[in-house]
């Protein structure tokens, strides 16, 4: 008789469900979602945009390069000058293509906007455009 305890003790103890495997996946499923996400960085700085009438909204995945109203050139909140903008647009398109955002100051002279634009461009960017204010 023993013997038929121990069976049914057995047995008693597998009818537990292992849920190590369903752990496993909950994480790999998290990572797969962060690292397959977008995300966008902002300039880090806030401009005062000029408005246009004919404006239009532009794909999420873009580089970001603001122009305040003391002419300093930001990406990622922080100041790269004229010279830096070929470099950053250079590294991010190099996996995919990508376009490039300005958002300039409406009181920013058009000599440093344009050199903007021709360093991004230099730099490999297939669409420059210029962020502006939606009119109302």
């Amino acid at each position: 008789m023993p013997r038929k305890r121990l069976i049914n003790n057995a047995r008693a103890g597998s009818d537990e469900i292992n849920i190590s495997p369903l752990i496993d996946m909950v994480f790999i499923l998290l990572i797969f979602f962060i690292v397959t996400t977008v995300f966008v960085e902002e300039t880090g700085v806030e401009v005062n945009k000029p408005q246009a009438a004919s404006s239009i909204d532009l794909e999420k995945n873009s580089i970001l390069i603001a122009i305040t109203d003391s002419g300093q050139v930001v990406y990622g909140g922080r100041d790269i000058g004229t010279g830096g903008v070929r470099s950053i647009v250079r590294r991010l398109t190099q996996t995919e293509s990508m376009p490039v955002i300005i958002q300039a100051d409406r009181s920013v002279s058009t000599e440093l906007l344009v050199r903007v634009i021709d360093e991004a461009k230099l730099g490999g960017a297939v669409a420059v455009s210029i962020s502006t204010d939606h009119s109302s």
